[in-house]
């Protein structure tokens, strides 16, 4: 396991947390201008456009970092192979950048390494994650403002419904395993990546930004299912009702 120095809150840190944790406000703000009473679709609104703000600034600039921030190698050096973007005299990654974006990843990546530099593993799946999860939540969102509004007739509410549910379901089973691939190579191989001596690299970087897309998607499914059922009881009564 990584041996990071002891965590310390400094202005930079301090503003690096507090940009990662200012889209929750932000979501909950948009979640109250949902036209619904119904406190389930607010918490589903929120998630979604939380999903959707951190997915696409936050994580988008880690893409950033990756693809244009870079040091040059001295001449008679290169990178390993395989070389990241097919160039062996050019090292990738946020470690490299000096904007905001660049010192936010930093300061993630003293609790898992891999996020500082160009990890060929983490940016495919970052970039699934920014260019459809991001969208999809976006889409989320829009199908549970749709199927809210008073304005549609039932129909197109119905039709909305089930399209929100489809894509809920499809997003939160991605993240679930985008989430596995992500720690799953490092679990099997001794964790070589992360910080878990200090407590708070572990139960705040490690731990609390990333396990809340383990919990919310496994609620997110658990809906999910109970709508399914009720869909199909109903349509069961109503074919037996037919019969009878």
């Amino acid at each position: 396991m990584a041996s990071p120095e002891a965590f310390a809150l400094d202005i930079p840190t301090l503003l690096c947390l507090s940009f990662a944790l200012s889209f929750l406000p932000l979501a909950y703000i948009f979640s109250t201008l949902l036209p619904t009473n119904s406190l389930r679709n607010r918490v589903l609104f929120f998630w979604h456009a939380y999903d959707a703000l951190t997915h696409i600034f936050i994580e988008g600039s880690f893409l950033y970092e990756c693809f244009f921030s870079y040091a040059t190698l001295p001449p008679g050096f290169s990178t390993p192979s395989p070389h990241f973007l097919s160039r062996s005299d050019r090292v990738y990654g946020a470690a490299y950048g000096t904007g905001p974006s660049a010192r936010l990843w930093q300061e993630y990546a003293k609790a898992d390494h891999r996020w500082a530099v160009a990890d060929a593993g983490v940016i495919s799946l970052e970039l699934l994650t920014v260019f459809l999860g991001g969208p999809a939540a976006v889409y989320v969102c829009y199908l549970l403002w749709r199927s809210s509004s008073e304005t549609l007739s039932a129909r197109a509410r119905g039709s909305a419904k089930a399209t929100l549910w489809l894509v809920m379901t499809a997003l939160a089973t991605a993240e679930l395993y985008g989430g596995f691939m992500t720690f799953a190579p490092e679990w099997l191989t001794g964790s070589e990546a992360l910080a878990t001596q200090d407590p708070v690299y572990l139960w705040l970087y490690l731990f609390f930004f990333n396990t809340l897309w383990v919990w919310m998607p496994i609620w997110v499914l658990w809906e999910a299912g109970k709508e399914l059922t009720a869909a199909f009881v109903v349509k069961e009564v109503q074919l037996q009702e037919k019969k009878d």
